[in-house]
């Protein structure tokens, strides 16, 4: 069978600074036509930082949506056109203060592709070293550094309820620290 759903006619009915909502038309499979609602978003990317001492580094924001602080791997959207790697560095300078010497790329994953485009290109940063931090100024968070196996722990018992850092630390420790880190361009 044939899954694909061929777009008929689209239709913006919203374009704001992060995302833009749009409403699709669609011919089904079957031959049916159904509406669909779809979240564009530029993408996004997100790092864990890892010390010498297999700290990782996290960060504690309040996250409007879910009205919750919420404890989150560092992460940022894509500008339209920007190489995901060089905004990883931006975001991880911006919120924690880190700069990285050794970055790799181990996955990318669609967030939600039920209703939003966006992807998430993961990133794991070592040889980290500590410069000044520098938030948005719409940015009020927390730099939280743990060990890695602690952060597993929240993960396990629900502390960390952020999609993207429940993978993240997950992906870490099934391939341990020492372990080199897969380089697949996703």
């Amino acid at each position: 069978m044939d899954f694909v759903e061929k777009t008929l006619h689209s239709d913006k009915v919203f374009a704001g600074k992060i995302m833009s909502v749009r409403v699709d038309t669609v011919l089904l499979p079957d031959g049916k036509q159904s509406t669909r609602e779809i979240v564009e978003h530029n993408g996004a990317v997100a790092v864990v930082a890892v010390d010498s001492e297999g700290a990782v580094y996290l960060v504690r924001q309040f996250r409007k949506p879910v009205e919750e602080v919420l404890l989150e791997i560092p992460a940022g959207k894509l500008e339209p056109g920007e190489d995901p790697l060089e905004c990883a560095r931006r975001e991880l300078l911006e919120e924690t203060g880190l700069v990285a010497r050794d970055w790799t790329r181990v996955f990318r994953y669609y967030s939600t592709p039920g209703f939003t485009s966006e992807v998430v290109h993961v990133y794991v940063a070592r040889d980290v070293e500590q410069h000044a931090a520098a938030p948005e100024s719409d940015e009020f968070l927390e730099v939280v550094k743990m060990p890695l196996d602690e952060a597993y722990d929240k993960v396990l018992d629900g502390t960390i309820r952020d999609g993207k850092s429940i993978v993240a630390i997950q992906h870490l420790v099934l391939n341990g620290l020492k372990r080199p880190v897969s380089k697949d361009q996703g």
